[in-house]
């Protein structure tokens, strides 16, 4: 009992700030340099936007709103308001790996600070411009992520609308930590919840779903090959089971697939999001437009691996995993997939998120295109269009700001100057 008070008061502490941001809401003037809507390429000048009741009552000349009583104004000069960022593939349990191994996280680090944790780095992203995010699994925190979903709901932490996956799944004996490399016997704990056969998949996907997931997140291929190579590990049964089962009762599925196989057998079972898909042939990549599947690259992530493991230096020659992941990126920018801006983030610093898109501008996307894989793409495929990443009236008020022009220069996205989530005021400029 004294151990989860302890916690309860450190989220307090933690969250506080958040919380006094909550108790700020009301009307709001939001006067920019430019515009950036989300449905068009380009930022539009002289534009103004005003919140009310944490949703967007009106976009436009300022001149033609009818303005309530004590609305605030925040001035925004020299920058650009978007649409909130939105992040698809995000882990808030992880942090980087040259700071701590996976393993070590997932062995000695506790549930508890572990929660900690994953709200500080709710908060850096939330500060960072980014008002949504979709968490793809807890590894081996359990059903962590459901409580800091409802922590930040309910205002005591501060953080992005988060959607979640909770324990993930995988094919028996085929995830971390182990059992290779562990004196055999050890009961050591999980980064996802282990099923074997069409039964278990199904039994585990009405868990995880009972308990709050929003998606389904399974990995359809691991490094279980005899050499480390990356094979598919559940069998088409059983992805075909787990995709059936979470479309049955509404949520959508995330495949992680690294190899055309297990790219292609996702696919095949009908999942909504490929993540990661660096070894996904040509053949295969058409299959998933054909399908209207969407793909998540996480480029960021394999850069940083490479980084943390391979000698890449920023800059540099890239590592064999970068050139295989930069070649499918650019097959499926040429084959018009659906892309959207996930970028694994805990495998590299929570609040540095604006790298996924840089890397994207960086293979080929113009900056346009990178906003909108961030915003709008980013809320279709998680069937929120009608609601987030857009400014446009009706939807709720989750916009962010940066110096310049991110539509035109995407390096800009690293500039924020000013985050609302749900007409709640989170960083502005300081007045003078």
């Amino acid at each position: 009992m004294r151990q989860w008070l302890w916690l309860a008061m450190a989220l307090l502490a933690l969250g506080s700030g958040g919380r006094r941001a909550l108790a700020a809401g009301g009307d709001f003037l939001l006067l920019p340099d430019r515009v950036w809507t989300g449905q068009a390429d380009t930022a539009e000048a002289g534009l103004a936007v005003l919140v009310h009741d944490g949703a967007i009552a009106a976009v436009g000349r300022p001149d033609t709103f009818a303005l309530p009583a004590g609305v605030r104004r925040i001035e925004l000069p020299g920058a650009t308001l978007t649409p909130g960022l939105i992040d698809l593939h995000a882990h808030l349990f992880l942090h980087p790996y040259d700071e701590r191994s996976w393993n070590d996280q997932v062995l000695t680090e506790a549930q508890d600070y572990r929660s900690l944790l994953a709200a500080k780095h709710a908060r850096a992203t939330l500060l960072a411009g980014f008002t949504t995010l979709r968490d793809l699994g807890t590894e081996g925190a359990g059903y962590a992520d459901v409580s800091v979903k409802r922590a930040i709901e309910e205002g005591l932490i501060a953080g992005p609308r988060l959607y979640i996956a909770t324990r993930a799944i995988v094919a028996g004996s085929s995830y971390g930590p182990g059992p290779r490399g562990f004196r055999p016997g050890l009961d050591l704990p999980q980064g996802a919840q282990a099923v074997n056969g069409v039964d278990d998949a199904m039994r585990a996907v009405r868990e995880q779903a009972a308990h709050g997931a929003d998606w389904i997140k399974f990995y359809a291929d691991y490094r279980v090959g005899p050499n480390g190579e990356t094979l598919p590990t559940l069998s088409a049964a059983e992805m075909k089971a787990i995709v059936d089962t979470a479309h049955q009762i509404g949520r959508p599925v995330a495949a992680h697939a690294g190899s055309d196989a297990g790219v292609r057998m996702a696919i095949e079972a009908g999942v909504d999001t490929i993540e990661h898909g660096d070894g996904a042939s040509e053949a295969t990549l058409r299959l998933a437009r054909q399908r209207g599947v969407a793909w998540l690259p996480t480029l960021t992530a394999v850069a940083a691996i490479g980084q943390y493991f391979d000698h890449y230096r920023p800059g540099g020659e890239p590592t064999p995993r970068m050139r295989q992941s930069q070649r499918a990126f650019r097959d499926a920018l040429r084959l018009g997939l659906v892309i959207g801006n996930g970028s694994d983030v805990g495998v590299f610093a929570h609040g540095d998120n604006w790298r996924e898109p840089e890397w994207m501008v960086r293979l080929g996307m113009t900056p346009a295109q990178a906003l909108h894989a961030a915003t709008d793409v980013a809320a279709r495929i998680l069937r929120q269009q009608d609601r987030i990443g857009r400014i446009a009236v009706g939807l709720r008020a989750d916009l962010a700001a940066f110096e310049g022009d991110p539509a035109s220069s995407i390096d800009a996205l690293r500039k924020v100057v000013f985050v609302m989530k749900e007409g709640v005021v989170h960083r502005a400029p300081a007045t003078p």
